[in-house]
Order: C-alpha cells, then structure tokens, then sequence
C-alpha cells in the first residue's frame, strides 16, 4: 500500500481551534517558561477571547478586529513595584482567538509556537518591556 501524501489529507472533518484549544496551548506555553519568570507572573490574569471588544479597538486605534493578536493591561512590574495598590486591578494578558488564527492561516508558522510568541510578548509588557525593547531583544537574538 503506497504511503498517504500529507498534502492529500482529508480537511472535510477538521474544525478550527476553539477558545479552549487555546486556551490549553497558552497554558501549556506558559508552563514551558523558566520557572524564575513564572514566579515574577504570580497574579497576572491571562484570557482568551475571540476579538477584541470596540473599546479596546478604538483604544488602539486597530482597522480591522482582526488587527490585533494580544494584548496587556496594566502596569507593567517596573511601573508598578513589588505590590498593586488598593483598588488596583490585576495584570491581564488577553489572546485574541479569530485574529490569531488568521495570522496562523496566511503565515508558515505552527499555531503552538505563534501562541508561545504573541503570549511571551505580552508578558513582556507585564516586565516592563516596551514594544521597542522586545524588537530589540529579538533582533539581538
């Protein structure tokens, strides 16, 4: 019997990640990091949703929902010191689900390691790190 061609497989039955499909890959992703920035991400909230809501849209200033992959909110561990203040809500993390996988769709890049990035750039934000820091440390890489 000749060996199936992976480009000839049967997509018929397959259905799109769910919100929990990535919510387990981000999950796993967050679990694969140093144990020493785990500890530094002790109260952050991370989310899945599908899109982003109009508010966060028109906060930053996206075309399209499609437009942004993740995003964080809060002050950032520098900013913010070694405890939140009273009234002070939690660091989150949002993934955002539909553009995630319109990204993953057009681009050679496993949905794993895509989650694993836009999360790690995410947490970055909740270190401190600017948006110019991180192209920085990835050039450098």
């Amino acid at each position: 019997m000749p060996a199936k061609d992976p480009q000839a497989m049967d997509w018929s039955g397959a259905a799109a990640p769910s919100l929990a499909d990535l919510e387990h890959l981000a999950q796993a992703a967050f679990d694969a990091l140093p144990d020493s920035f785990r500890r530094l991400c002790e109260g952050l909230v991370i989310r899945v949703e599908d899109f982003p809501d109009d508010d966060t849209l028109d906060l930053m200033e996206c075309e399209s929902e499609f437009d942004l992959l993740g995003l964080f909110s809060g002050r950032g561990l520098a900013q913010r010191g070694s405890s939140p203040q009273t009234g002070e809500f939690p660091n989150m993390i949002w993934l955002y689900r539909r553009p995630i996988l319109d990204y993953w769709a057009a681009h050679e890049e496993t949905l794993g390691s895509l989650v694993t990035h836009v999360l790690v750039h995410e947490i970055g934000h909740h270190f401190g790190l600017s948006d110019a820091d991180m192209a920085a440390i990835e050039r450098a890489a």
